[in-house]
């Protein structure tokens, strides 16, 4: 019996204690609070404002907000994002390795797009830049089918949707409603390692949704 017990204890403490490594290299924003509390920077962000749509706590916002005193480098962005199904009026995403607002990375989706019954568009559903040099335009020119890609699962336009975003040394892969198969996976455009990370949509359309925000570093 004891040394059962013995067993048993040190599995457990081998569980938990596994599960407290992967707890301290998590963080998570709860963004409905931090928008209350000042720590979520609006000076390139419009209309934001508080969210609460059920079970769903978040900020609605237009333009880039960026976190507050948060430095993201390597690791996995989990977001859970809702768009607009309007015809060029809804794109965002996650800005990331941001020096300022008109240099940053960023993985944003094109709700829109998922559901074209158009291959070549529906391949335009998620999309990765490096601003200012290498934008949606020049990289769709020069490299079709390189840096943006179909959605897979397949969201609907205007549902809440989950997205996973990891960046690791010169790769980045994005994930859709946690699925084991990459809607994207390319290569960085630039050697940045380090920067403001913040909640992105396109200036001057529609607004767009976020909450459960974590990384893990």
């Amino acid at each position: 019996m004891l040394y059962k017990s013995k067993i048993t204890f040190t599995f457990l403490l081998s569980f938990f204690g596994a599960l407290l490594v992967h707890g301290q290299r998590t963080t998570h924003f709860n963004l409905a609070r931090m928008l209350g509390k000042g720590k979520l920077d609006t000076t390139n962000g419009k209309h934001v404002h508080l969210l609460d749509s059920g079970k769903i706590h978040g900020v609605s916002a237009e333009g880039i907000v960026w976190l507050k005193d948060v430095n993201f480098k390597d690791g996995t962005i989990d977001v859970d994002l809702r768009g607009k199904n309007v015809f060029l009026k809804s794109f965002l995403g996650i800005a990331f390795h941001a020096k300022d607002a008109t240099a940053y990375e960023v993985v944003y989706f094109r709700p829109f797009r998922f559901h074209s019954t158009d291959t070549p568009t529906r391949k335009w559903s998620v999309q990765y830049m490096s601003l200012p040099v290498f934008d949606y335009v020049k990289l769709r020119k020069e490299h079709p089918g390189v840096y943006e890609n179909e959605v897979n699962p397949v969201p609907g336009a205007e549902d809440w949707f989950h997205a996973t975003i990891v960046v690791k040394g010169d790769r980045i892969t994005v994930y859709v409603n946690h699925s084991s198969t990459p809607s994207l996976k390319t290569q960085k455009l630039n050697s940045l390692a380090d920067g403001k990370i913040g909640l992105w949509s396109s200036p001057g359309d529609l607004s767009s949704d976020f909450a459960n925000l974590g990384i893990r570093e």
